[in-house]
C-alpha cells in the first residue's frame, strides 16, 4: 500500500468535492464586511438562548444593563476562543501538508489553512474594533501517555472537528437571528458557510483514522481516545463560561458566579444541545456509548 492510498475512497471523494466547492465559493474577506464605527447602542451581541445564564434563573439577579453587557462580553469571549482555536488547528494542519501519507488530504489542506487564516483575521478584527481586546487563551493541554502516530492523528483531527462543530452551533444560530445587528449576523453566516465544508472534511478524516485504530486492535489506545474526546468536549463547552466576561459585565464575584451558572441543571441540557451533532457523530463511528 502506498502512502497515497491509506485514505479510502470516501475521503478521496470528499477531498475532490470540497476542493471544488472551496474554489467555486471563494470570496475576499478583506472586502466582504462592512464594519460600522460601533455596534448600535442597546443592540444585542448574542442570541438570547446562547447566553450562558439562559434558563438558569440567575439572569433574574442581573440588571438589564448587566445582561446587555454580558451578551457583549460573552460575544467577545466566543470570538476570542475562535482566534485561539483557529491558530492551534492551523499549526497542526500545516505540520501535515505535503508530508508522507497526506498526499490526498493535502489538496484540501491548502484551502482549509487559507480559509481558517481569514476566519482568524475577521474574528480578531471584530474583537479589537468593538471590544478593544482579545480575551487571553486559557486552554490547558491534557497530559497524554506515549501512543502511536495514528493515535496522535486521531486526537489532532478530533480536536479540530469537536471545536468546529461546537462553534458552528453558535454560528448557525446567530446567522439566522433577526434580532442581532447585521455585522454580527454576517460574520457568523460567512463562517458557517465555510465551516460546513471543514466539518464534512473533518468527519471523513476522523472516521478513516478511527477505523485504522480499530483495525490495529490496541484496546488501550481506543479507550484512551474515547476518554480524550469526552474530556475535550467538556473542556470546550466550559470555555464558553468566561470569568472575564462576567467581570466585564459588572457581576460581583465572577468566579463564584461562574460556578453557580455551571451547576445550574439547565446547563446540562444546553450542553447536550450544543454538542448534539458531535456526540451523534462519535456514537455513529462506534466510539462513544
Amino acid at each position: 500500500m502506498t502512502t497515497a492510498t491509506i485514505w479510502d475512497r470516501e475521503v478521496q471523494a470528499a477531498v475532490d468535492r470540497l476542493t471544488r466547492a472551496a474554489e467555486n465559493e471563494y470570496y475576499n474577506p478583506y472586502k466582504t464586511f462592512d464594519w460600522p464605527e460601533a455596534i448600535e447602542p442597546g443592540a444585542k451581541w448574542l442570541s438570547d438562548d446562547l447566553l450562558s445564564v439562559h434558563g438558569t434563573g440567575l439572569e433574574g439577579e442581573l440588571t438589564p444593563e448587566q445582561l446587555r453587557l454580558l451578551g457583549k462580553w460573552e460575544s467577545i469571549n466566543f470570538y476570542s476562543l475562535n482566534v485561539h482555536g483557529i491558530r492551534e488547528l492551523i499549526l497542526e494542519v500545516v505540520n501535515r501538508i505535503h508530508m508522507p501519507g497526506y498526499e490526498i488530504p493535502t489538496r484540501f489542506f491548502h484551502h482549509f489553512v487559507g480559509e481558517e487564516n481569514e476566519h482568524m483575521w475577521f474574528f480578531a478584527e471584530f474583537c479589537l474594533r468593538y471590544g478593544g481586546r482579545i480575551f487571553p487563551d486559557l486552554t490547558m493541554a491534557f497530559p497524554r501517555q506515549e501512543f502511536s502516530a495514528e493515535f496522535e492523528n486521531f486526537i489532532v483531527f478530533s480536536r479540530i472537528l469537536v471545536f468546529e462543530q461546537i462553534v458552528d452551533h453558535f454560528n448557525s444560530r446567530m446567522a439566522a437571528d433577526p434580532t442581532l445587528p447585521e455585522t454580527i449576523r454576517a460574520i457568523n453566516r460567512i463562517h458557517h458557510q465555510d465551516e460546513s465544508r471543514h466539518i464534512a472534511f473533518g468527519c471523513q478524516l476522523v472516521r478513516a483514522v478511527h477505523e485504522r485504530l480499530v483495525a490495529a486492535g490496541d484496546e488501550r489506545e481506543l479507550a484512551a481516545a474515547a476518554e480524550y474526546v469526552e474530556r475535550y468536549i467538556t473542556l470546550t463547552l466550559q470555555q464558553l463560561y468566561s470569568v472575564e466576561a462576567y467581570r466585564s459585565a459588572g457581576i460581583a464575584d465572577p468566579l463564584a458566579f461562574r460556578a453557580r451558572v455551571l451547576a445550574a441543571p439547565a446547563r446540562a441540557a444546553a450542553h447536550e444541545q450544543i454538542a448534539a451533532r458531535t456526540y451523534a457523530f462519535y456514537r455513529r463511528i462506534g466510539m462513544l456509548g
